[in-house]
C-alpha cells in the first residue's frame, strides 16, 4: 500500500478512483470539518452520501441540500467580521463537490479533489477565527483519511 506524502501522491489517487470513491473520500474531508457547519441539512447530506446503500435520488437530493446551502452562504465569503461564517461556507461546497452529480461535472474536474480543496480553506477559515480547536495541519489529515480509505477498500 502506497503512503501519501503529498499533493501530488493524493491528486494521482483521486484521479485513479472510481467515481462513487470520489465521492466518499471527499465527503470524508469535509467531514472532519463537520462541526464548522451551521445547517443541519449539509450534515444530513453527508450522512447520506456516506451511506452504501444511498440511492441516485437521495444521493441528488442531498446534492442539492448542499448546494443550496453553499449558495446561500456565499455571500459572507469576502466578510472579514465572520470567518466562521465562511468555514461554514467552504464544509457545503466541499459536500456539494463530493456529491455533483456526474452530469454536472466536465471531464477534467475530480470531485474529490475539489472537495479537498474546499475542506482546506474551511480550515483555514478556522484557523483564522483562531478559537484553539483548528486543525493546525489539514493537509496532513486528508493524507491520512486517504492513507486509511486506501486500505479499507483494498
Amino acid at each position: 500500500m502506497a503512503t501519501i506524502r503529498n499533493d501530488q501522491d493524493l491528486r494521482d489517487l483521486l484521479e485513479k478512483l472510481p467515481v462513487d470513491q470520489q465521492r466518499i473520500i471527499g465527503l470524508r474531508f469535509a467531514q472532519s470539518l463537520v462541526h464548522l457547519s451551521r445547517d443541519e441539512r449539509v450534515k444530513r447530506a453527508l450522512d447520506t452520501g456516506l451511506r452504501e446503500d444511498a440511492s441516485a435520488p437521495e444521493l441528488e437530493d442531498a446534492y442539492r441540500a448542499a448546494k443550496a446551502w453553499s449558495t446561500k452562504t456565499y455571500t459572507d465569503c469576502g466578510k472579514d467580521t465572520d470567518w466562521l461564517a465562511q468555514a461554514d461556507h467552504f464544509v457545503a461546497a466541499a459536500a456539494a463537490a463530493a456529491l455533483t452529480p456526474d452530469s454536472l461535472l466536465d471531464n477534467k474536474t475530480n470531485r474529490a479533489w475539489k472537495a479537498a480543496m474546499h475542506a482546506r480553506m474551511a480550515n483555514n477559515c478556522e484557523l483564522v477565527e483562531g478559537d484553539g480547536n483548528a486543525h493546525l495541519d489539514e493537509v496532513e489529515r486528508q493524507y491520512a483519511i486517504a492513507d486509511e480509505f486506501v486500505a479499507s477498500v483494498g
